[in-house]
């Protein structure tokens, strides 16, 4: 069984690795011309596409062949004061060398929506922007010349006092969805409301692949065995190789705060009960060390003599 680690948007151990520069709402409002402050976005954009560029670099020569994009990318993108700035068009050279490079070097990329988009919010006015956002994301990934392969991961949202009639609405709005977002989506189970056995059921209905958050499953379950839930998790993927997220709690008094870094023996644990199914899967890490942490993790899993190094961020076991 072979597993890939990535992580999330930014790399720490190289000068220039983050991609998401931004400015806040308040400062740009202070710049007096609306076209000046287009300027200011236009600079940002301009220095966040070549750090990506630097930093997908970087994973190529480390063997990180899974990846998360940032939101922030664009700045500011689905603002008001950003209204008709076509950036798409503007930076099409730019995003499609970014694209260029993905495929050349085969990395599975992704996107994760902020945590306001709510495809199953009471309030039309969330489910408005949270399309909006789904969309800024769709047309960055298009743009990229990426297909239906470069998802975007959502949670199924709020419980809102009522989880099936929650559980409903996503259903109602995802199946509203245009499909060249609709085809993107992966749905994630939560620490607080949703759980795996939630989520799956969710996606099978849907026909929507499910991202497993081991982390999250241990702060919220029904006392379900993963090793049971995961051959069915892992067939909502259908042919794709299915994709984890794996983080270990930051104490014990923060359990759904993330660590700087994995704890390897969390990691095995998992796979040991992952093994039975003997699937191959990718795993994005969402550590606050980044980078840091895929090295670190794959030291810590060699060192301990329980996996097998294919490279330097992929294991047999």
């Amino acid at each position: 069984m072979r597993i890939r680690f990535g992580y999330v948007a930014m790399a720490l151990n190289i000068m220039e690795g983050s991609p998401n520069k931004t400015v806040t709402v308040t400062n740009l409002l202070k710049i007096a011309e609306p076209a000046d402050r287009i300027n200011r976005l236009r600079r940002l954009t301009r220095e966040n596409l070549a750090n990506q560029l630097r930093v997908l670099k970087y994973n190529a020569a480390h063997d990180i062949h899974v990846f998360r994009f940032t939101s922030k990318l664009i700045p500011l993108a689905t603002h008001p004061e950003a209204a008709g700035w076509d950036y798409s068009s503007e930076f099409a050279s730019e995003l499609r060398e970014i694209g260029d490079y993905v495929r050349q070097h085969a990395m599975r990329v992704s996107a994760h929506p902020d945590h306001f988009t709510l495809l199953n919010s009471p309030d039309e006015r969330v489910i408005a922007a949270s399309i909006e956002d789904l969309a800024y994301h769709a047309r960055i990934f298009d743009a990229m010349g990426f297909g239906s392969e470069a998802k975007l991961v959502v949670h199924v949202g709020g419980a809102y006092k009522d989880k099936e009639k929650a559980l409903d609405r996503f259903r109602e709005q995802f199946e509203l969805l245009p499909p060249a977002i609709k085809g993107r989506l992966i749905i994630e189970n939560d620490d607080k409301s949703y759980t795996a056995r939630d989520v799956l059921k969710l996606c099978q209905r849907v026909a929507a692949p499910m991202v497993l958050d081991v982390h999250h499953h241990y702060c919220c379950n029904g006392g379900e065995d993963l090793a049971t839930l995961w051959p069915d998790i892992a067939a909502t993927w259908g042919s794709d190789i299915p994709k984890i997220h794996m983080s270990s709690p930051k104490d014990g008094k923060n359990i759904r705060a993330h660590a700087d870094y994995i704890q390897a023996g969390e990691f095995i644990a998992f796979l040991k009960q992952a093994k039975e199914l003997d699937q191959d899967f990718d795993v994005m890490l969402e550590a606050k060390q980044k980078d840091l942490a895929v090295h670190k993790l794959m030291h810590d899993l060699t060192e301990i003599g329980k996996v097998q190094a294919i490279d330097e961020a992929s294991i047999a076991y």
